[in-house]
C-alpha cells in the first residue's frame, strides 16, 4: 500500500484528439500559463542536467549473446542515467488517454513486457516539478502501448489494422455515447505492455517494455499518466489516485524506420505505418518547443536492435489541483 501527498499536473501546451472521446479542452489561459511555467524550468532543467549528469559505469551493464534474443542483465532498481538527460524539459500536453485505456489491467511491476516478441526497451523516465524546478518524488508513472503487430492487451479481440470507430459499429453494440475509459468494451485479461512505477527520491523511475509496433491510423507512441495521492490494491492495480497528466511519448522517425525493418516488426504488413509527420497528434504535442520525443542509447553502445534505453523528462505542474478518482 502506498500514499502520497504530492499533487500535481502535467504542463500542456494544448489539447489535442488521438482517438474517438470527449475530452476535456484546456482554455487558453490556461495553456498561456503552462507554457510560461516551461519557459521558466527549461533553463533550470539545463543547469541541473550539469551540476549533476553522471552516467553510470558501462560495466553494470553486461550483453549476453546475439540477435533479437539477446538478454541484458540490467539494474532495474534504479534508473540507468543518475540525472535528467534532455537538455530542456519535456513537457507533455492534456492528449486523450485512448480507447485501449483499461485500469484493471495496470499493474506495479518493472517489467512490463511479459516476454513479448520485439526489441527490449528500458525506459529511464525523469518527473520535474515545475512550481519549483526540482526533481519530484513518489509520482506514480503509468504506462500502456501496443506490441509488434499493434494489438493493444486487454483489447486482443479487435483489430490494429481497422480505425475504432469502425470496430464499434463491427462489434453490433449500438453504442452511441462511447467514453474512454468508462465504456467498457475489453475482449481478454491479458496484461502484456501494461505497468506502472513511481519515481525515486530524485524523481527517476525506470521500466522494462518492449520498443512499440503500430497500428491504423497513428504513429509509434506510448501512452502515459501521473497519478499522484495513489492507493494500491493487493493485486497490484490502483484503488483511487489523482490522476493528473495525460501525455503520449513518441520516437525519431529514423530510429522507427530502422525498428520496422527487422523481426517481429517488419511482419506486420496489413497496413500502412503512419509516420511522426502525418500523425495527427504529433505535431500538436511538438508545439510551442515541446519534445515528447524520447532520447535512446544502445544498451551495448553500438547496436538499438539489442536493445535500447529510451530517457525522456516530464514536468508537472504541482499548483494544479484534481480530486480524487477511482479507477474502475
Amino acid at each position: 500500500m502506498h500514499f502520497f501527498k504530492f499533487i500535481l499536473a502535467a504542463v500542456a501546451a494544448t489539447t489535442a484528439i488521438a482517438h474517438p472521446g470527449p475530452d476535456k479542452v484546456l482554455g487558453r489561459a490556461e495553456i498561456q500559463r503552462r507554457s510560461e511555467l516551461s519557459k521558466r524550468c527549461a533553463e533550470h532543467a539545463v543547469s541541473f542536467n550539469k551540476r549533476r549528469m553522471t552516467k553510470r559505469s558501462a560495466a553494470q551493464k553486461r550483453v549476453e549473446g546475439t540477435g533479437r534474443n539477446t538478454t541484458y542483465e540490467i539494474t532495474t532498481e534504479a534508473p540507468y542515467y543518475e540525472t535528467f538527460q534532455n537538455d530542456t524539459c519535456v513537457l507533455t500536453p492534456e492528449v486523450t488517454q485512448g480507447p485501449y485505456v483499461w485500469p484493471r489491467s495496470q499493474t506495479l511491476r518493472q517489467d512490463m513486457s511479459e516476454n513479448q516478441p520485439g526489441i527490449p526497451l528500458w525506459l529511464d523516465v525523469g518527473v520535474l516539478d515545475m512550481e519549483t524546478c526540482e526533481p519530484l518524488p513518489n509520482a506514480l508513472l503509468d504506462f500502456w502501448h501496443c506490441n509488434e503487430t499493434g494489438s493493444y492487451s486487454s483489447f486482443t479481440g479487435l483489430s490494429p489494422n481497422i480505425d475504432f470507430a469502425v470496430l464499434l459499429k463491427e462489434m453490433k453494440m449500438n453504442i452511441s455515447d462511447f467514453e474512454i475509459g468508462v465504456t467498457d468494451v475489453h475482449t481478454d485479461d491479458t496484461t502484456f505492455l501494461r505497468g506502472m512505477w513511481p519515481t525515486n527520491k530524485e524523481g527517476l523511475m525506470e521500466i522494462k517494455t518492449i520498443f512499440p509496433g503500430f497500428y491504423t491510423g497513428r504513429s509509434i507512441h506510448i501512452h502515459v499518466q501521473v497519478h499522484t495521492d495513489w492507493h494500491i490494491r493487493s493485486n497490484g492495480t490502483l484503488i483511487a489516485s489523482n490522476t493528473v497528466n495525460t501525455g503520449q511519448i513518441y520516437f525519431e522517425e529514423k530510429l522507427s524506420q530502422k525498428i520496422m525493418s527487422v523481426e517481429p516488426y517488419a511482419s506486420h504488413t496489413e497496413v500502412k505505418r503512419t509516420t511522426n509527420a502525418e500523425d495527427m497528434v504529433f505535431d500538436q504535442d511538438t508545439k510551442n518547443g515541446y519534445n515528447p520525443v524520447v532520447n535512446i542509447v544502445p544498451v551495448d553502445g553500438e547496436d538499438v536492435t539489442k536493445g535500447m534505453i529510451g530517457y525522456i523528462t516530464i514536468g508537472v505542474d504541482t499548483s494544479m489541483r484534481s480530486a480524487p478518482s477511482s479507477p474502475l
